[in-house]
């Protein structure tokens, strides 16, 4: 893939809000182009609008990320320092970093895979799968490296690098929706917010308008060779703040809290 300068990479750990993160940029970002009577997120998964720089596209299909038009909308799990030459923000190219409080991503993610089974075709007990989380072994690497290297890149190029909280988000979605315009440079007009259209790309993205739609209620999973695509539905969970309390023991969760603080001491970053 060749990295373009107009490129908008959206980047999180996994199941930190990527698929919430795709909606909402998709609809800022094209709002000009489509309705929300008959938008492409009432019969589309966000996965198939905003596509990956490391995966095959849903249903395996690997499509030609360089035959796409410009501005590139793009997602990843990728650390910062992990990024393909050239793919690191400088010039018009844009980040946005969507993070979550590690215990609710430690449950949505072990919860995801002890569900669907992708890791050839087993699950792992909870136990096991927190003391990894917390040493850090898993994907991506450890979780407050991945946290950080995006965290200080936006406060050294603030105009490059947006850093978000999946809190933020839930705590006032239409907010963060025009940070988010602005940042991509498509700010609304002041008769778009006298319209109310921020309210509207909003509802439009949230997680019972999302959930509900059929294209989301598929339940099946593809397998495509070495491939396995995990279902549609497999990427709506609860959407809460604080679950973890449901899966984790108390002692847990103040050990893993104790962990974040720890990794993430004087840097500024908190949860």
């Amino acid at each position: 893939m060749k990295p373009r300068d107009d490129d908008i990479i959206l980047a999180t750990q996994p199941k930190s809000g990527t698929t919430w993160l795709k909606a909402l940029a998709f609809a800022i970002t094209n709002r000009s182009r489509y309705g929300f009577g008959d938008h492409p997120l009432l019969t589309h998964h966000p996965h198939q609008l905003v596509l990956s720089i490391e995966f095959h596209g849903p249903g395996g299909d690997h499509t030609d990320l360089n035959a796409l038009a410009s501005p590139r909308l793009l997602s990843t799990h990728i650390p910062m320092s992990l990024l393909p030459p050239g793919m690191s923000p400088s010039s018009g190219r844009r980040v946005v970093y969507l993070c979550r409080d590690p215990k609710d991503t430690f449950v949505s993610r072990w919860q995801w895979h002890f569900d669907n089974k992708i890791f050839h075709g087993s699950t792992m007990e909870l136990d096991k799968a927190y003391d990894l989380f917390c040493r850090g072994l898993s994907p991506y690497g450890p979780f407050w490296e991945h946290y950080l290297e995006y965290w200080k890149a936006s406060l050294v190029t603030p105009d490059k690098v947006l850093f978000l909280k999946y809190e933020e988000i839930k705590e006032d979605s239409v907010r963060v929706v025009q940070k988010l315009a602005a940042f991509l440079r498509v700010p609304f007009s002041q008769e778009e917010e006298s319209s109310g259209v921020p309210e509207e790309v909003a509802r439009l993205c949230s997680f019972e308008t999302v959930t509900s739609l059929q294209v989301n209620q598929v339940s099946v999973v593809n397998d495509h060779g070495d491939h396995r695509f995990p279902a549609n539905s497999a990427f709506f969970r609860k959407g809460q703040v604080g679950d973890w309390a449901n899966h984790m023991s108390r002692e847990m969760g103040e050990n893993m809290d104790q962990i974040t603080k720890d990794r993430l001491k004087g840097s500024g970053l908190a949860f």
